[in-house]
């Protein structure tokens, strides 16, 4: 009796080891199937062109952050491309409850990715500053 709690035991703490390995590929299995979903199967206009860029899933698997970005990135285009995603969650987690085989299947969060658009701002800053202290380099 007592090597099978033993067993038991150490197994359980294996498993332990892997749910965040687990977490992270359910997380990318999540951002493939919701890329094909919205790509293929959404006919809403308000969504155009958006790429799924990270999804983040509680450790629960009851929530999901989704993020994404635009190739238009004005504030019009973002609000009705959310409002859009928000108004076919349902649909867009009945799909991906048909791919996804997992026990709790999580409740759907879009938000706008803006880091591509903020690390874009940051490079020509870092430009601007360079050719700034090239100019001062070739004065000298």
């Amino acid at each position: 009796m007592f090597i099978s709690e033993a067993k038991q035991l150490k197994n359980m703490a294996k498993h332990s080891k892997n749910i965040p390995a687990r977490g992270l590929r359910v997380a990318d299995q999540i951002q493939r199937d919701l890329a094909e979903i919205i790509a293929y199967g959404l006919k809403d206009p308000r969504i155009g062109m958006i790429t799924i860029t990270e999804v983040q899933v509680t450790p629960d698997y009851a929530h999901a952050k989704v993020f994404f970005t635009m190739l238009n990135d004005d504030k019009e285009a973002i609000r009705n491309t959310v409002e859009g995603l928000a108004a076919a969650s349902g649909f867009i987690r009945n799909q991906l409850g048909k791919r996804l085989h997992i026990h709790t299947l999580p409740q759907l969060h879009f938000v706008h990715d803006t880091s591509t658009s903020r690390g874009m701002e940051l490079s020509l800053l870092i430009d601007q500053a360079n050719a700034v202290r090239a100019k001062d380099a070739d004065t000298e």
